[in-house]
């Protein structure tokens, strides 16, 4: 596991985005995996803004989101779809054939979850996986406890990310929310991983993530057994553990 400390946000944000450019112009036909939330957004920002500058070739690259958000309509700008659209893609003018994403509303999600794993795999499989971690060292949408052997599958969100969907969308608690995500076996047969994660707030499980043991309570642990994983981090997110990484 290779461990990469940015100086500063700027810093952190400018090496992914060109993690995301060097994949691309090194092989035309890459494939993808993008990730949402606060951690991605400003990398996408820049790598949209490279893109205008001095465009490069992107006709033949394929993307996907590792999860989804399901039960509620694709037009939510919180969705997995409607945010890389909007942060990326349309500024790449990437079509919705080379954009792999799972149906946000459906009467059956496990064949959802299959044919979204199947198209994956259908374009050769994930040359690049993009992952945030969650307060609780979730990976995609999957929470503690997630078997390690999990396929492509629905997860229940975490609780505080549901209270933040439930009141942007004024979807009351009896409607079913959970997210369609990679399962943890899908993630780990990508061929190169990059975790990343700033802040003071992620350091702890930053540290349980890269120093404790590999376990599901953790989920973000198994990457310690990648043969092609880089942690991003800042300064603060390693201030935990900074010394071992120094």
């Amino acid at each position: 596991m290779k461990i990469t400390i940015a100086e500063n946000e700027k810093q952190f944000d400018e090496i992914v985005a060109w993690r995301i450019i060097g994949q691309i112009l090194e092989k035309k036909n890459s494939v993808i995996g993008l990730s949402t939330g606060q951690t991605t957004t400003n990398m996408h920002r820049i790598v949209s803004e490279l893109y205008e500058l001095h465009p490069f070739d992107v006709s033949e690259a394929v993307f996907f989101n590792v999860d989804e958000l399901t039960n509620l309509p694709r037009s939510y700008a919180g969705s997995c779809y409607a945010m890389i659209r909007s942060q990326l893609l349309d500024h790449l003018g990437v079509p919705d054939e080379r954009f792999l994403m799972p149906l946000t509303e459906s009467d059956d999600f496990e064949l959802e979850s299959r044919k979204f794993e199947d198209s994956i795999r259908e374009h050769g499989g994930a040359d690049l996986q993009i992952l945030g971690i969650g307060w609780n060292g979730h990976i995609g949408i999957n929470q503690p406890g997630t078997p390690f052997g999990s396929d492509t599958w629905v997860s229940p969100m975490d609780e505080i990310f549901e209270a933040r969907v439930r009141r942007e969308t004024g979807v009351p608690d009896g409607h079913e929310l959970g997210g369609l995500t990679l399962g943890i076996r899908t993630i780990m047969q990508s061929r190169r991983i990059i975790l990343a994660a700033k802040g003071a707030h992620k350091a702890e499980i930053i540290r349980q993530a890269l120093q404790g043991p590999v376990t599901e309570a953790v989920p973000a642990s198994i990457l310690q057994l990648h043969p092609n994983c880089e942690v991003l981090l800042d300064r603060e997110a390693a201030s935990t553990a900074l010394r071992k990484f120094q």
